[in-house]
């Protein structure tokens, strides 16, 4: 889904967006209408006037009407429109809520399209995966945004840092360094289990696994244990409080006061970070989480959004063509130079070059995952036993016996026992 850090990431690029209501009602007089759901501050006005104006241009006869629709609620907005004869043709969903819609039976499958004209093999995978359930793809992926390091450059050079650690071994030897009396090494809060995640996945672990059909918790299984052991020594080398998430206070303001040398965040994190204290300006550097050695970045959660088109879109064909363009490469490098996302394949990575954050989420991006794709997932997150786990091993707690007990209420929520 489209997450709180994600959201976050995207709110401070696009504040004029109308929800609701039809943005841009198209130009001419098209015999057929296209009905488009797109989320608020998903893209900017600008794009979305070149957008229509050129897919109008080019599809005579077609009319785009686009309105923008607010996170909040909007699982059961879908999945009304979804059942309604009068549905949206198309939809942008997030990326870990496609299996929650296709579990009704209202999703177009996409399949072909996306093997025959969109290059699906070159996707990320922390979209694809997601937005395909059981072998049919009902999501195409749209845009990408990630957590990457974001770091005082001043602090590394007063350590003597010259460039950012490749691998987490350097990683915990130069947060070591970096943290002294009177400055935090990094600051990670206890229950920041999208971070979690990805050093479990990099352990070859997962949250929850699929057995059978029947999905189970897997947090006290070798490779999550030692992904969280790993999330407690970085942990340890700050002052994040161990009880709480990254908005418990929001990291970006710890950081502004001056004395944190790394957070865990996305990029757009420094424009929340400067406007607190412009000092830091120019003065912040962004680079991937890194990985257990120097051939590739770190696992990471991968926030974003999938395109979807219901069975009972009126314009399918039409709508196909609009999935179809939005996910090229045209404007998917307009949309990733546009609002700073990641485009929707890694060979894509080069059109954002010279923007150092996005860029640094790009890499990552090729690593990344997403939550386990049960349609049930959001019933875990609704009372996350994550967070309470992490906050007991962080206490002390055996990580695999405080596992055992989180896997147990996973595989609950995930069962509905």
């Amino acid at each position: 889904m489209m997450n709180r850090f994600l959201a976050g990431a995207v709110a401070v690029l696009s504040a004029t967006a109308l929800t609701g209501c039809g943005l841009v009602p198209g130009v001419g007089s098209g015999d057929r209408t296209v009905t488009v759901w797109l989320m608020k501050d998903s893209v900017s006005d600008e794009f979305l006037e070149r957008f229509v104006n050129e897919f109008e241009r080019t599809h005579p006869g077609v009319r785009l009407d686009v309105t923008f629709q607010e996170w909040t609620g909007i699982g059961e907005r879908v999945l009304t429109a979804l059942e309604s004869e009068d549905a949206p043709d198309v939809i942008e969903v997030g990326n870990t809520q496609v299996a929650q819609y296709a579990e009704s039976d209202g999703l177009l499958d996409l399949t072909l399209e996306s093997i025959r004209d969109l290059g699906s093999e070159d996707w990320l995978p922390g979209l694809a995966e997601p937005g395909s359930i059981h072998g049919t793809q009902y999501g195409i992926p749209w845009y990408a945004a990630n957590r990457v390091v974001v770091y005082n450059k001043d602090l590394f050079e007063e350590a003597g840092i010259s460039r950012p650690p490749k691998t987490r071994a350097e990683w915990l030897e130069d947060t070591e360094k970096l943290d002294t009396e009177g400055n935090q090494g990094i600051y990670l809060s206890g229950q920041d289990w999208y971070t979690l995640a990805g050093f479990v996945w990099d352990e070859g672990g997962d949250l929850a696994v699929d057995r059978g059909g029947v999905w189970q918790g897997a947090l006290h299984e070798p490779a999550a244990v030692r992904g969280m052991k790993f999330y407690k020594k970085l942990q340890a080398l700050g002052d994040g409080p161990e009880n709480a998430d990254e908005m418990t206070p929001p990291q970006t303001g710890v950081f502004a006061e001056g004395n944190v040398a790394q957070i865990i965040a996305t990029p757009s994190a420094a424009t929340l970070i400067v406007k607190e204290n412009p000092e830091l300006k120019g003065r912040l550097g962004f680079f991937p989480v890194p990985g257990k050695t120097a051939r590739k970045p770190g696992s990471v959660f991968t926030g974003g959004s999938d395109l979807i088109i219901p069975v009972k879109a009126g314009e399918r064909a039409a709508a196909i063509e609009v999935v179809k363009a939005l996910a090229g490469e045209r404007w998917q490098t307009d949309l990733a130079r546009t609002m700073s996302y990641v485009p929707n394949k890694t060979g894509l990575a080069s059109v954002i070059e010279g923007q150092e954050g996005t860029a640094a989420m790009a890499a990552g991006a090729a690593q990344g995952r997403a939550t386990p794709n049960s349609p049930q997932w959001a019933q875990v997150e609704a009372d996350n036993p994550i967070k309470p786990y992490m906050t007991a091993v962080l206490g002390g707690a055996d990580p695999a016996t405080a596992g055992r007990s989180a896997s147990e209420r996973i595989t609950a929520a995930l069962t509905g026992s």
